[in-house]
């Protein structure tokens, strides 16, 4: 007889939304940026810096240390490792971008998940005011998704530059590339690549700066268009780049999309599509499938697609030979190469 399990995985389940909301209260203040100025701080510190009752100041600095953010020696507050790396706004791999576009664009949406499923729908936008979630709306927020969504993908790049190898590659289509996360760290991983990013016009004059601060501006160039508009995509590369793009679509749009992209190269050239894989079986993994219900959250036409998909549209598109290859430890944890 099996025995039923105790409602310990309901609960926190049910509770995840208390850390989620706990971590943007956290880096909105700026909280970590502060420890590390004074080089630590005590509740009370705290509390006099930030004009706080202390006792919500030391409710937040107790969650905080909960959950690892933290470390408390004596009555003494520190950053924990984790949060010297990822949560000081100065730091090259600040996260607190991406933390603060969940907290202000994406989880008021989530909490409309019922709207999205019964009306199947975005909840994060409104289909009648815009075309697509790539619509230029509020300035701010667009900077903010612009700025979140780079700073998640530099880690996603970087796996990839180790799990795939880049190295017979010289130049280098990014379709989609956006902020040129996965550009800018595949030249730096690879010094013989050069690239062409193409994205809509209004994100390729925010990357150019981010190029630039990279000190890449004589190895990647930015093309801006519309991959449904365009009758061709710009040529000359050995290698296409689709990163977290063909999941915002449906698989009549990606098919298109992928002719398009194999239209672009020679022969023995490599479509390399790295996504987020749900199991061929639609199973899981948690992290796929939980993206999946938020491209519902966020999209009209989206989903997240298996293994299997992308090899029989990359097929389709005219690729003689598909492979996978697993990105181990990060959340893009495929990619799949169809060649021309």
């Amino acid at each position: 007889m099996t025995a039923v399990p105790g409602p310990s995985q309901l609960m926190e389940l049910s509770s995840g939304v208390f850390a989620a909301k706990t971590l943007p209260v956290a880096v909105r203040m700026e909280l970590f940026a502060l420890i590390a100025e004074q080089g630590g701080l005590t509740a009370e510190e705290f509390a006099a810096k930030r004009g706080l009752h202390p006792r919500p100041a030391e409710m937040l600095l107790i969650g905080c240390t909960s959950l690892g953010l933290l470390v408390k020696d004596g009555s003494r507050y520190t950053n924990s490792l984790l949060s010297q790396h990822y949560l000081l706004p100065r730091g090259r791999y600040y996260f607190g971008d991406y933390i603060l576009m969940l907290d202000e664009r994406v989880y008021d949406g989530w909490m409309k998940l019922s709207d999205a499923v019964t009306e199947n729908r975005p909840t994060t936008w409104d289909p009648r005011a815009r075309s697509s979630i790539f619509d230029v709306g509020d300035p701010g927020m667009v900077r903010l998704f612009w700025r979140a969504m780079h700073s998640l993908a530099v880690f996603t790049a970087q796996a990839l530059a180790q799990a795939y190898d880049f190295s017979s590659v010289r130049k280098l289509l990014d379709v989609g590339g956006a902020g040129a996360a996965y550009t800018i760290e595949l030249c730096r991983q690879y010094p013989q690549l050069t690239a062409t990013i193409y994205d809509l016009p209004f994100v390729c004059e925010q990357t150019s700066a981010r190029i630039a601060e990279a000190g890449l501006s004589d190895r990647v160039t930015c093309v801006g268009g519309d991959f449904f508009i365009d009758a061709a995509l710009p040529a000359g590369h050995d290698a296409a780049l689709l990163s977290s793009v063909l999941h915002d679509w449906s698989a009549e749009e990606n098919l298109g999309i992928l002719r398009k992209v194999h239209a672009a190269l020679p022969a023995g050239g490599r479509i390399i599509v790295s996504e987020l894989l749900m199991d061929d079986d639609k199973t899981g993994p948690v992290p796929a499938a939980m993206f999946n219900l938020l491209m519902l959250v966020e999209t009209e036409r989206g989903q997240n697609y298996t293994g299997a998909e992308y090899a029989q549209w990359l097929t389709q598109a005219g690729c003689t030979q598909v492979v996978r290859v697993d990105v181990p430890g990060i959340s893009a944890n495929a990619v799949m190469v169809g060649t021309v």
